[in-house]
Formats: structure tokens, C-alpha cells, sequence
């Protein structure tokens, strides 16, 4: 079972762990050091992965520990299982057994194994090392730096240049008389999580930029994400720090800005991500939404796609009802359903799919949450990919 790498890059490994069996544990230097620092116990014998649904199932096999993988092989059925240190989520040492100390690993990928090894020391060793490994100080020790033939000399700095904000803003017509390039956080202090180039409406000027970047949570203040062939747009920001009465002159002006930026329409959608009791409890923490009393020409819309830790806890709960040990097939609909997973895909389809068919019917919106990064970054890339094909594509959907 192989956990992510594909074709040149198998092979590549495969020859590796051949070579590792042929010389008997004999690892290169740069195997066996990490950080500096000697990678403890790189290779253990008889140690058994326990099958998740059937825990009297077990492979005997021997663990091996490279610089970026931990790797489990089974002889008797020809069986690998390869684990990429930047995979693990946890590792945990659990209490020894009489037949072993065991060893459990969740990685991000969902994938989950049990390992028992038969010496307390070594499960010490291996666990030690485990958390050091998965959890890499310096960039440089991430696995994709390694991951390339010996004797090919790529250019790293050929990443960055993978994405350009300006050919991409240039590719629906921006700038033009409408939007405008701005340089005001080329150096981070508007806004320390947007880029250093904004694309804002042309009629805003600079003292209106700040005066909206210091009422909005973390300086988010409306910019522009993406320009629909109708000239409607999507724009995206943060809440703003409305509290139960406070209101910003320059902020109205942006958003009237962004509206008049759009000369289809007399009206523009603001789109709270959050469900309504959300919105109205962070009023009390000075935050909140936006009054329609204030804001000309704007109508509000509540959605209800729920904060990170509801999603992670929804997560959680999908993935226990894909490892029950008895599974059936009531009993995993049961469990799919108290988690709650699909109701939030379809809440933030179903909010992705309000802003694409409004763009689509020439009104610009704006889209928030909270502090604007995870629900507002779905929504705004889910509607792009509703939108325009070229988000559908491999190059375009790396854009987004």
C-alpha cells in the first residue's frame, strides 16, 4: 500500500528499500542523520501491523525509518506500507502489552495503523524520532526537496514563478477604468495576510483603503478576488468592527466604490458565510456584520456554513464511522448522518452557488466570515469554479 508517490518517484523509493534489504541495514548518512541529529533505530524486526477491522489479523514484517519515510514491509505477502514523515498527524505510544508495545499513527491522508513492536526501547526510539521527523524545523527537510533523482539538478526558485497575480488580474481585464492595481500594502503593514499587490476600485483612494483595512477584523478590507465577463465581480474581506452601533465613513465609501465599479447593477449582494446567531454573537465582541441602514444599495444574506472547529469536530465523526470494526451498511449511514458531514458540503455548495449565479446575473458581491480566510476562500473559489473553466484545469485550480 503506497501513500502518495506515483510512477519515476516509486521506483526511485523502491530501489532505495532494495538497496537498504541487500546491505543488511546499511543506510547512508543522509538516511540515518535528521536535523543533525542520528536517526535512532532505523530498522526493527519482527514487528506487526494490526488490521484495523479485524485486530486478530496481523502482518510480521520489519520497520524501516528513513529521513522521510517510515516504511513497513511484509515478506510473506509481498506488502509495503509507505508512511511520508509530513503525512503524520499524531503519533502515540501506547502502553505495553504482552505481545508488544504498540505504536498508532494518524496521518492527515485519513490513513490510521497500528504497529506493535516487540521491545519497549525500540517503540521509544521509533516514536521519539517519529515526532521529530514529522514535524521539520527548517523547510529544507520537507520531503519534496528529496524527492527528485540524485543526478538531476532542479531549479527551486521555479515554484515561485508558477503563479503571477498580474498576468492572472490581466486575464479577465484588470487593470482598466474600473479596478486599479494598488502598492498600499506593498510592505505588509495595511494588512499582514494579503498579498503586497491589492486590486481595488479605481474611485478609492488611499485614505479610504486605510480607513477600511482599520475597521475590518485583521486589516481584511474589501479587495478584489475576481472580475466576471458582465463586469459583476467577487470582492473579499473580513467582518467588520461594527460592535452594536459603531460605523465607518471610509468603509461605506469602499463598498459604494466596489458597486459603482459594476455600471449593470444598482445594487450589490453582501454574503455573511456564518450562520445569523454566529454574526450577532460577535457583536457583543465589538465585530459583526454590516447594517443595511448604513450601507447604501447593498442587501445582506446570512448563510450558515459552520466555524473551522464545528468542521473539524464534523470530520471526526465521519472518520469514526468509517472505522467501525463491525461495519455495516445502516450503521455507517447512521454514522454518516450524526456527523454532519454533508450537510456542511451542502451548505457551502449551496453558498458557492448563490455567488456564481448572482455574478452570472450581473450583481458584484462581497463575501465574509469571520476573519475571512477559510469560508470566504471556499465560497469565493467554489463560485470561480462555477464560473470560468479555466478554473477547472489543472493550471487554473492551482491559481485558485
Amino acid at each position: 500500500m503506497w501513500t502518495g508517490e506515483e510512477g519515476r518517484g516509486k521506483g526511485l523509493m523502491r530501489r532505495a528499500l532494495r538497496s537498504f534489504l541487500s546491505l543488511d541495514a546499511c543506510f547512508s548518512p543522509k538516511d540515518l542523520f535528521f536535523q543533525g541529529s542520528r536517526l535512532l533505530r532505523p530498522r526493527v524486526e519482527n514487528v506487526r501491523l494490526v488490521d484495523r477491522y479485524n485486530r486478530r489479523k496481523v502482518s510480521m514484517g520489519t520497520l524501516y525509518l528513513t529521513a522521510t519515510h517510515l516504511i513497513f514491509v511484509d515478506p510473506d505477502n509481498k506488502k509495503e506500507t509507505w508512511i511520508q514523515h509530513s503525512h503524520i498527524g499524531s503519533v502515540e505510544k501506547l502502553s505495553l502489552s504482552t505481545s508488544g508495545c504498540p505504536l498508532h499513527i494518524r496521518c492527515k491522508t485519513f490513513l490510521i495503523v497500528t504497529f506493535i513492536i516487540p521491545k519497549e526501547r525500540d517503540c521509544h526510539n521509533i516514536y521519539t524520532s517519529l515526532c521529530q521527523l514529522s514535524q521539520p524545523v527548517n523547510v529544507e527537510d520537507l520531503y519534496c526537496f528529496h524527492y527528485t533523482s540524485p543526478d538531476q539538478e532542479l531549479c527551486r526558485g521555479i515554484g515561485w514563478n508558477f503563479f503571477d497575480l498580474q498576468a492572472e488580474y490581466q486575464r479577465f481585464g484588470i487593470p482598466n477604468e474600473h479596478w486599479t492595481l494598488s502598492n498600499i500594502n506593498k510592505d505588509y503593514e495595511l494588512c499582514d495576510t494579503y498579498p503586497r499587490i491589492l486590486y481595488v476600485p479605481s474611485s478609492a483612494s488611499t485614505p479610504v483603503l486605510v480607513g477600511s483595512s482599520k475597521f475590518r477584523s485583521r486589516g481584511r478590507l474589501p479587495i478584489l478576488s475576481y472580475v466576471y465577463r458582465n463586469k459583476a465581480s467577487i470582492c473579499r474581506c473580513s467582518q467588520p468592527l461594527v460592535g452594536f452601533s459603531a460605523r465607518c465613513m471610509e468603509d461605506e465609501h469602499l463598498l459604494n466604490c466596489i458597486l459603482h465599479a459594476n455600471p449593470n447593477a444598482d445594487f450589490m449582494y453582501v454574503v455573511d458565510t456564518r450562520p445569523m446567531i454566529n454574526a450577532v454573537v460577535n457583536r457583543a465582541a465589538g465585530k459583526g456584520y454590516e447594517k443595511e441602514d448604513f450601507y447604501a444599495n447593498i442587501k445582506f444574506q446570512f448563510m450558515s456554513i459552520e466555524n473551522i472547529h464545528v468542521m473539524r469536530s464534523s470530520l471526526a465523526k465521519l472518520l469514526e464511522a468509517c472505522e467501525l470494526k463491525s461495519p455495516s451498511m445502516s450503521s455507517f449511514l447512521d454514522g454518516l448522518a450524526s456527523s454532519g458531514w454533508l450537510k456542511h458540503i451542502k451548505s457551502i455548495l449551496e453558498t458557492g452557488w448563490f455567488v456564481a449565479k448572482a455574478v452570472a446575473g450581473g450583481i458584484s458581491v462581497l463575501v465574509h466570515c469571520s476573519d475571512g480566510w477559510d469560508r470566504t476562500a471556499q465560497v469565493c473559489a467554489l463560485a470561480q469554479l462555477f464560473l470560468d473553466s479555466h478554473y477547472r484545469t489543472i493550471q487554473g485550480f492551482q491559481v485558485l
